[in-house]
């Protein structure tokens, strides 16, 4: 059985992924083309899970007929929730090629995207509007805009400068490629969650739940859906 490498990407379109195949030798190279080019049109490709598995092209196939009625018609692209995605590689025996598993183990990395899915579901609970996180030592005070269930930081916004050990490896990415000096960001910044988009604001893992609130201070789990 030939061994390979399956990844998926996020694009620069909110939900909107790619996923694909390359060998082993090939990964980083694959990579470096694509986040610099695109794939299909498709611009702001960034890596967001790979993991070397046997019988790689078998896998790939699977992948294929398991998302059959997400994909675009002739190409690797799929509108698909990528946590979804990334639950699923995660879950395959393998070695986990991206993130390094000196950053995040592919256990983390699984039940990140888990958490992330069943936040992004609920999110759909929180009323449009404008909501805030804010922090004494050191003082912070960050912007969070919901739009029909999408998550946005806008441009201009100042988060934090530091960051903890906790943070995942996608939202360092994030915050190394779209914050400036003095911590400001540079372009609208769209999180599949709440606690992901606080941790970006903060520097490292939280519950966003709890630490995003209304203008009257409550937090944002008063809107959350309570088990029946």
């Amino acid at each position: 059985m030939a061994t390979g490498i399956l990844y998926v990407m996020s694009t620069v379109i909110p939900g909107l992924i790619k996923i694909g195949k390359t060998a082993t030798n090939h990964f980083d190279d694959r990579m470096y083309i694509l986040e610099r080019n695109g794939y299909n049109n498709v611009t702001g490709l960034q890596r967001r899970f790979a993991i070397e598995v046997e019988d790689y092209d078998e896998k790939e196939r699977m992948l294929d007929e398991i998302f059959a009625k997400a994909r675009v018609l002739g190409s690797e692209l799929f509108a698909l929730d990528i946590d979804l995605a990334i639950e699923l590689l995660s879950s395959f025996d393998g070695r986990q090629v991206f993130p390094k598993t000196n950053e995040e183990s592919k256990r983390q990395v699984f039940d990140t995207a888990a958490k992330n899915r069943s936040e992004s579901a609920d999110t759909q609970y929180i009323p449009n509007g404008i909501y805030y996180l804010e922090r004494k030592k050191p003082s912070l005070h960050v912007e969070m805009m919901i739009e029909d269930g999408t998550i946005t930081i806008p441009t201009g916004q100042h988060v934090s400068e530091n960051e903890g050990q906790s943070i995942t490896d996608h939202v360092r990415t994030l915050r190394r490629e779209n914050v400036g000096q003095l911590g400001i960001v540079n372009k609208d910044m769209r999180f599949s969650s709440p606690s992901q988009a606080a941790e970006f604001a903060i520097g490292h893992s939280c519950n966003g739940w709890v630490q995003w609130k209304t203008e009257d201070g409550q937090s944002i789990n008063i809107f959350r859906p309570r088990p029946v």
